[in-house]
């Protein structure tokens, strides 16, 4: 999650989100359906794109944790460092495998396969000891049978949209884990500090990675340099920002529904933009996937908002 408030607890049930939760939820939505075909679009190395979303946003973040958060940020126990640590390299794993899935395969099956998050959080918490429940198992049996569609429909595309299909998927388990790491640790911080060392160790690590292959971070033209900024500004900050906003009076469930909206929006955006349409046969593996993962998130005790 990338909001620098602080959410309050899950609400018991689904009720219908106020008028004003439901603009900023579509705002919200608008906001991170960008992300793929953004990156997709811009003239720079996949892992340059992650550091610089990664380190922007954290420059963004730092000024708010100077002013605000020191205390806390000096009062962090030796547990929850670790943790932020281990969550900002599991979100930099998931960066270095999503981002540069978009080279390979198209974005509406990036962005579908990403959003496998939620099966993953749920394997993730049942290999932790958490009961899963019966809907839970048919919900990951029907979002899986969504995958293996539209991995077999990329097949038949290409060997190249196969292997793109998989870094998102990797994408998605890793994305999971790191929101099971930052659960742990967003018990005890606040977001915004919480927020603050995963990016920041996110862009340390991407840099690494970065100076390592010998990818390029700089000299991009203004066009890309804009399209770097808007990335940040758009899913990085404001589209989840403002989802987690909304969790304060509108029930995890319902917002994690919402986010789901992304995986058409996405595709939607590529179609006009990128002349990205999917196959025929992709479109009903995609509502597979997503009547899977509806029901992953309706049936599970504490669903989460997927990441960007």
């Amino acid at each position: 999650m990338t909001a620098p408030d602080t959410p309050r607890a899950d609400l018991p049930g689904i009720g219908r989100p106020s008028s004003g939760d439901a603009t900023l939820m579509a705002v919200a939505i608008v906001a991170v359906s960008t992300s793929g075909p953004l990156m997709a679009a811009t003239a720079a190395p996949a892992l340059a794109i992650a550091f610089w979303r990664n380190a922007m946003a954290s420059g963004v973040l730092l000024p708010v944790v100077v002013l605000r958060c020191r205390a806390e940020l000096a009062g962090l126990d030796r547990r929850e460092r670790r943790l932020a640590a281990l969550a900002g390299l599991l979100l930099a794993l998931h960066f270095a495998t999503w981002i540069p899935s978009l080279d390979y395969t198209s974005v509406a099956s990036a962005t579908a396969l990403v959003a496998t998050q939620p099966v993953w959080v749920a394997l993730l918490s049942r290999a932790r000891g958490v009961p899963v429940s019966r809907s839970v198992w048919i919900g990951i049996g029907v979002a899986m049978a969504g995958v293996v569609l539209l991995t077999g429909v990329d097949l038949q595309t290409s060997a190249r949209a196969l292997v793109g299909d998989l870094l998102a998927l990797a994408g998605g388990v890793f994305a999971a884990a790191y929101v099971v790491a930052g659960g742990e640790i967003r018990r005890s911080v606040s977001t915004t500090t919480y927020t603050f060392l995963c990016y920041s160790t996110t862009a340390l690590l991407l840099l690494v990675a970065c100076v390592a292959g010998r990818q390029q971070l700089a000299g991009y033209d203004a066009e890309t340099w804009l399209k770097l900024a808007a990335l940040t500004a758009g899913a990085q900050l404001l589209g989840h920002s403002l989802f987690n906003r909304v969790l304060r009076s509108t029930s995890a469930t319902v917002v994690s529904l919402a986010v789901l909206l992304e995986i058409p929006g996405a595709a939607l955006i590529a179609a006009v933009f990128l002349g990205q349409t999917p196959p025929l046969l992709a479109i009903p593996a995609a509502v597979l996937l997503l009547a899977g993962l509806a029901l992953v998130i309706r049936s599970s005790t504490t669903p989460s908002v997927p990441v960007e």
